[in-house]
């Protein structure tokens, strides 16, 4: 499912076989909290809000209308302020309660900062992959921005404020939601190696940075193209526009 991105997996057990002075049992207990952090950030991820809150509110599936994707700025056109407020508080909460997850079973399993942030990352990794292919709803979901940006707000607040400032920029004055989305993704990786400097931190970051982008694709050429639409807070629309 995911051989077209660049997994961070080698750097992932270079990482986690790097500590000196590791028993054999507490590198064993590192895999075990990679792949716990992997699961509980996909499985999580894979809680789509506007699937769910399009289904319960409105009786329908936000995929068949608008653009057909699943996230905030689809929910905002089809549904209005509203939904569109809910599906992004969801979509953030979901990668913040994975990352939080992740760093209680890191610090319990092995206590120490390098395996904390090696399982945190991890986890923040899979639920932007979970949100982009979620396993309960046939692998269709968002594009990952509101996710990746509820990682980012607990991994690294200060690289989470500019990457922010990046992307208001750029909405309020092009009114391209896609376009501040994905400088802002590409601007990640960038941000947090200022901030944190190099480590696996900012590979996971870059990782997380091209999934975005490469769901933003056909954005991308609508925007090269100028078909691509601008954002609107006008009035929202009826549930049955677009389709």
């Amino acid at each position: 499912m995911f051989g077209s991105f660049p997994l961070p997996v080698s750097a992932l057990a270079e990482e986690a076989a790097a500590p000196a002075g590791l028993s054999a049992g507490q590198t064993a207990l590192i895999f075990l909290g990679v792949l716990l952090s992997a699961a509980v950030g996909y499985f999580l991820g894979s809680v789509n809000t506007g699937i769910l809150y399009s289904k319960l509110r409105y009786k329908q599936d936000i995929r068949d209308y608008g653009s057909g994707n699943a996230g905030m700025t689809n929910m905002l056109r089809t549904y209005g302020k509203g939904a569109a407020a809910v599906t992004l508080a969801g979509d953030v909460l979901k990668a913040v309660i994975a990352v939080l997850i992740a760093r209680v079973i890191g610090a319990y399993l092995v206590p120490g900062k390098e395996i904390t942030d090696l399982a945190s990352y991890t986890a923040a990794f899979f639920c932007v992959a979970g949100h982009c292919f979620p396993v309960y709803h046939r692998f269709q979901g968002g594009k990952g921005v509101a996710a990746a940006a509820g990682a980012m707000l607990i991994l690294s607040p200060l690289t989470f404020l500019f990457c922010l400032t990046v992307f208001l920029i750029l909405v309020l004055w092009t009114k391209y939601v896609s376009l501040g989305s994905v400088i802002a993704a590409l601007m990640y990786p960038l941000i947090l190696f200022r901030v944190a400097g190099p480590g696996i931190s900012v590979l996971f970051a870059l990782a997380i940075a091209l999934l975005v982008v490469f769901h933003h694709k056909d954005n991308i050429n609508r925007l090269r193209e100028g078909k691509e639409k601008k954002i609107s807070l006008g009035k929202k629309k009826d549930g049955t526009d677009g389709k």
